[in-house]
């Protein structure tokens, strides 16, 4: 019985130390900019690790309003059409990725922008059920506390872009030598086309698939909405 209290004791300062970190991380986070993350950690030991790799790690942290409209509008249409109206998660997407690998077809994922941000800034690359929990709670805790021009900033910010390349601000002036304020419609399209897998693709040589992935990002921008975030 004393080992049973003794645990439960553990187990509930434990959790409420977590509660705690977590819910003060992201309310800090909802104002001061994400300085580094556990994935960019990680890609740094991965290089340190490989001799034929030189250590790289570029960023450079700009608001939405130094932002191009067509960054956000672009990754928008390519990632996350509902965004604006769901609160973290695409129910009806879940359900068909679900059904497709019940099928045995290619993995196909359903996260969102807020649950792609979340994977960033607070947890680890990973398909266990543990890291599936955290996300789901770091994404209803986000949801919550941030409003969706945060997310959008934060995400553009911070997702890996390339090989040692974070963000839309290094992105666009190592594949494009321009500031993020000067995207291009056909730009922003290429870089969000390059998303699913940017150290395999380029923006600045795109393949043929690449290419028409920009073409259909570039239909999708045309037919939704503005957001209305940036310039």
């Amino acid at each position: 019985m004393k080992l049973f209290r003794w645990l439960w004791r553990i187990v509930w300062k434990i959790t409420l130390w977590f509660l705690i970190i977590s819910v003060g991380l992201t309310l800090v986070y909802r104002f001061v900019l994400v300085p580094i993350t556990p994935l960019m950690v990680i890609r740094l030991v991965e290089q340190g690790l490989d001799p034929d790799q030189n250590m790289k790690l570029t960023k450079d942290w700009v608001s939405l309003d130094e932002i191009s409209k067509n960054a956000p509008q672009a990754v928008y249409a390519a990632e996350d059409q509902k965004f604006l109206t769901h609160h973290g998660f695409d129910i009806e997407a879940m359900k068909k990725a679900w059904e497709n690998n019940k099928k045995g077809k290619r993995i196909k994922g359903a996260s969102t922008i807020t649950q792609q941000t979340v994977k960033n800034v607070f947890l680890w690359p990973s398909r266990s059920y543990l890291r599936k929990g955290m996300e789901a709670y770091f994404t209803v805790l986000v949801e919550l506390i941030w409003p969706k021009e945060r997310i959008m900033e934060v995400y553009l910010n911070v997702i890996e872009m390339g090989d040692g390349i974070y963000g839309i601000e290094a992105a666009s002036q190592s594949y494009f030598n321009v500031p993020a304020s000067k995207l291009s419609r056909g730009q922003a399209a290429l870089i969000a086309a390059v998303l699913p897998n940017p150290r395999r693709w380029s923006p600045a040589k795109p393949t043929p698939y690449i290419v028409g992935r920009k073409a259909w990002i570039l239909t999708q921008m045309n037919n939704l909405a503005p957001l209305e975030m940036g310039n």
